[in-house]
């Protein structure tokens, strides 16, 4: 049995932070009803670099984050899509939504509003910059929240050339701080029996994911700023050419760094790193890197890589996703799960599920990722409606 089971989740979610917070409740067990608009969808139905998926919508950016939920169209600008979602709402434990603003005030469906339906009801409102404050209503993307957080002012090799963070961890992180507030108050209500109202906002989720630089400047009032590759104080944690490509060393310790130089050949210099306090590498880091960089030069980033991880020094060949995905260590790890039947409309035969293992019960993706509306009737049907009911829902363009 999964954790999540017998629980059941609105998910009135789009584009990523939001849709991959109910995934990680739904491959835990949740059943994770997916309510989008008949006529505007989840764009990330549309995402991705296949454009025979993009046609079906099921772009891959909704695929990494969709499999085992359920889809139901729901017009909420009628009444009677109106209606449907109050039914819904009394039976559903967590309803999660992002939308900008106070469309969901204004729709009728505050927080306020749903947890007077429903007392015991979960209820998650995921934006920017969250309910409060002076920008509260302004809309954002990930890439504005790292400009706006100092993350993208400490990316990239210098003050003068900020890099935002390619792929959006701002969003994932923020998806999955959501999950486990979510997670939390569920646990909650088992004993106190009330619901929950939770603010998450990507701003917040962005300072928390840079927790050490956060608590270094209110501590030193100094900005943090990006070094690119290397590490301004210890030459050993840093990318190096090879003979063949790059590797990234991950030597912070000073035992790391011993090691390190003793892999390199070089023994004298680790004689001498052994006895250093920490902050003595960092008068030393221009020297120590060009030692490094002509012991690299003799081998490949492969060989390297081996020879340095087994002396305990962390370090990997910088790879593709592609490659790292095809190696016996991801293989055999449960990130990436099999689902046939997405294969069968040119999708991939697997998809990325959770960071994490349970001993029993672990996260799993039963279904496929679902067509627009694929399970609306499913779902009324379950709900009490009617065929002809769900006929008369279909007929005023309500579903």
């Amino acid at each position: 049995m999964r954790p999540f089971e017998g629980i059941r989740v609105l998910d009135l979610t789009h584009v990523l932070a939001g849709p991959f917070a109910t995934y990680q409740l739904g491959v835990l067990g949740a059943d994770v009803i997916k309510i989008e608009s008949p006529t505007h969808p989840d764009m990330m139905r549309g995402e991705g670099g296949s454009e025979h998926l993009n046609k079906q919508g099921l772009g891959t950016w909704f695929l990494g984050q969709s499999a085992g939920k359920r889809a139901l169209t729901l017009d909420l600008q009628t009444r009677e899509g109106k209606k449907v979602l109050r039914r819904m709402i009394e039976g559903a434990d967590v309803l999660v939504q992002n939308f900008a603003g106070g469309s969901m005030r204004r729709l009728g469906f505050s927080s306020q509003a749903c947890l007077e339906i429903n007392p015991r009801l979960i209820y998650c409102s995921m934006t920017g910059f969250g309910q409060t404050g002076t920008k509260a209503d302004h809309p954002a993307y990930d890439i504005v929240i790292q400009a706006f957080t100092g993350l993208m002012n400490a990316n990239g090799i210098s003050e003068a050339a900020r890099v935002r963070v390619g792929p959006p961890m701002v969003d994932y992180g923020t998806g999955a701080q959501a999950a486990l507030a979510i997670s939390a108050a569920l646990f909650q209500r088992d004993r106190t029996g009330k619901g929950q109202t939770i603010d998450v906002a990507m701003a917040d989720c962005a300072l928390m994911m840079m927790s050490g630089l956060v608590t270094e400047t209110l501590t030193t009032g100094k900005n943090p700023t990006g070094h690119g590759n290397r590490h301004p104080e210890y030459a050993g944690y840093g990318a190096y050419p090879t003979a063949d490509g790059d590797i990234m060393i991950g030597a912070f310790t000073t035992p790391q760094m011993t090691r390190l130089f003793e892999v390199l050949g070089d023994p004298v210099r680790a004689s001498e790193i052994r006895v250093m306090i920490r902050s003595e590498l960092a008068d030393h880091v221009a020297e120590d890197e060009a030692r490094i960089e002509r012991r690299l030069a003799a081998r490949s980033a492969e060989e390297w890589e081996a020879l340095l991880n087994a002396n305990h020094v962390p370090a990997a060949r910088i790879r593709p996703a592609s490659e790292a995905m095809a190696t016996a260590q991801i293989a055999g790890r449960g990130v990436l799960q099999s689902c046939p039947s997405l294969r069968q409309d040119g999708g991939p035969s697997k998809l990325p599920v959770a960071g994490f293992a349970y001993a029993h019960g672990g996260p799993e993706a039963q279904r496929p990722p679902p067509k627009l509306g694929e399970h609306t009737d499913e779902i009324l049907a379950e709900l009490g409606f009617s065929e002809d009911e769900i006929s008369e829902l279909r007929a005023a363009q309500a579903i």
